[in-house]
């Protein structure tokens, strides 16, 4: 079985999971209905998006 031959320092270590934080999720208010979305997304509540009827959203 493979075994280290010395101990992982702790600065090693660390550099190896400094990409394990989480993500920040970029959500924002929409400006004409309130309700928060992602952005670059259509508003599912108005079917909006870029100021542009996407789709009919379902009543």
């Amino acid at each position: 079985m493979a075994v280290p031959k010395r101990k992982t320092s702790k600065s090693r270590r660390d550099k190896r999971r400094s990409h394990h934080r989480l993500k920040n999720v970029n959500i924002i208010e929409d400006k004409k209905s309130g309700e928060f979305r992602l952005s670059h997304h259509v508003d599912l509540k108005t079917g909006l998006y870029k100021g542009r009827q996407v789709f009919d959203p379902k009543k």
